[in-house]
């Protein structure tokens, strides 16, 4: 097989800012869409931490696949995805995105592109960081240019005691529906049942980060129900996908304390059997 041609002249430059204004109404729905329990962002107090991807995300994709051949970006799956919240999003301001290319990584089954995006307010002050990796399946690349994200693994010795914490959750039937339109993410996989087994997969499947939202819920209902701002951080892998009307559940370990954070380590998987999310941590101020 050929290799392919990516941009490394891509990597390091930030994209022009754009600007976003947060409606009230928009991170209310998308709170709806993702079955989110707490009453901050039902009632539009904050948005939801996982509603961050929202303002950045057709910036940090369209720079992502600027360095991609365009054989290649049909082609994405969505790795990983590893949030930094300096303060939660306040519906009724206005947000200022960048993003930029860190790294490409040609891996044995593929290629791993690595995206960062930037939030700041008004004045100018971090609202937001967040690590996008794209992993472009069947991409031919030897090589690595740039940097990877931060780590963020699962120490496999907190399987030898129970999780301190355990959380249920079902997917709706039309939650794919329900989340598309607040989201921006119209994919045809999420929304078209015959496109999607079209595209290999078995119909249609949850957005990643629809999933993502459903454990940052699962995370804070436990542990910071009545003052969600206080996660710091949320990163996962994304495993596979989460079907429409499957049971999610989370297990949750309380791994210890850093700089003053409380730091959780979790893991998802459907009632199948099947892994959806791996190497979660959570850090909770």
């Amino acid at each position: 097989m050929s290799e392919h041609a990516f941009n490394v002249d891509g990597i390091g430059s930030w994209t022009t800012e754009i600007e976003f204004p947060v409606e009230k109404e928009r991170t209310i729905a998308y709170a709806e869409a993702t079955n989110d329990p707490i009453s901050q962002h039902l009632d539009g107090t904050y948005a939801p931490p996982v509603f961050a991807v929202v303002p950045a995300l057709t910036d940090m994709a369209d720079h992502t696949m600027s360095v991609v051949p365009d054989e290649l970006v049909f082609r994405i799956l969505h790795g990983e995805q590893d949030f930094r919240f300096h303060r939660a999003i306040v519906p009724g301001e206005t947000l200022h995105v960048r993003s930029k290319v860190l790294g490409i990584h040609g891996k044995s089954t593929g290629v791993v592109v690595t995206t960062i995006g930037e939030t700041r307010d008004a004045a100018g002050e971090l609202v937001n960081e967040q690590y996008f990796s794209g992993f472009f399946k069947g991409g031919v690349w030897p090589h690595e240019a740039g940097t990877l994200a931060p780590a963020h693994s699962f120490d496999e010795s907190l399987r030898n005691r129970a999780a301190d914490f355990m959380v249920e959750q079902q997917f709706d039937k039309d939650q794919t529906f329900r989340y598309a339109e607040p989201a921006g993410d119209p994919m045809p996989i999420h929304l078209d049942d015959e496109f999607a087994r079209q595209m290999g997969l078995p119909g249609i499947i949850i957005h990643g980060l629809c999933t993502m939202a459903f454990t940052s819920h699962a995370v804070l209902s436990q542990v910071a129900v009545d003052d969600p701002t206080r996660l710091k951080r949320l990163a996962v892998r994304f495993s596979k996908p989460a079907r429409p009307e499957q049971t999610m559940t989370t297990s949750i370990w309380h791994t210890g304390e850093t700089e003053g954070r409380q730091i959780y380590a979790f893991e998802s998987a459907s009632n199948e059997g099947a892994a959806l999310i791996k190497d979660g941590i959570a850090e909770i101020a």
